[in-house]
């Protein structure tokens, strides 16, 4: 999957420097935009929805079907969640990302790692992704999604990732 985003306009947002991990600025002022950012998650094949394992109450996990092969392990969160949606005002998400991808997104201004990351007690694949403010960073947040979904389903660790 090549990686080619945008520079992300304006200053990053505000956010808290350990957990809960949370964003606390820049939100989108419409309501559906984040809507529509979880249709789209959870529109993807074999993908469940559940309460996130190890986010905030209210957080809507992404997670990969048992009856489909997993990615390597830094793919997760824990278990199979490899992504999840922090509720209202946060409006962010985090997940797993490929190496090459978490230092695309973090250069392009899209995210950051993780603090638990940072401090090396998960694996550098896990960054927040910053709340879409308009439909074209809808767009853009909905790419970076699609590379965690595609990580977490890498078949075996080989680099070939199943088709959606």
């Amino acid at each position: 999957m090549e990686i080619s985003l945008p520079r992300r306009t304006g200053p990053r947002p505000r956010t808290t420097p350990s957990n809960p991990h949370t964003q606390l600025d820049q939100q989108p002022d419409d309501p559906a935009l984040f809507a529509e950012l979880a249709r789209r998650a959870f529109a993807l094949p074999d993908v469940d929805e559940r309460p996130s394992a190890i986010s905030v109450p209210g957080a809507r996990a992404l997670w990969l079907r048992s009856s489909v092969p997993a990615g390597p392990p830094q793919a997760f969160l824990i278990g199979r969640e490899f992504a999840h949606l922090h509720p209202d005002p946060d409006s962010s998400l985090h997940l797993c990302l490929p190496p090459t991808w978490v230092d695309h997104v973090l250069e392009r201004g899209w995210g950051e790692l993780h603090p638990v990351a940072r401090m090396g007690l998960i694996p550098a694949t896990a960054v927040m992704v910053y709340a879409p403010r308009d439909t074209n960073e809808l767009d853009v947040v909905t790419s970076i999604l699609h590379a965690s979904y595609h990580f977490a389903r890498e078949a075996a660790g080989d680099g070939r990732s199943t088709s959606m």
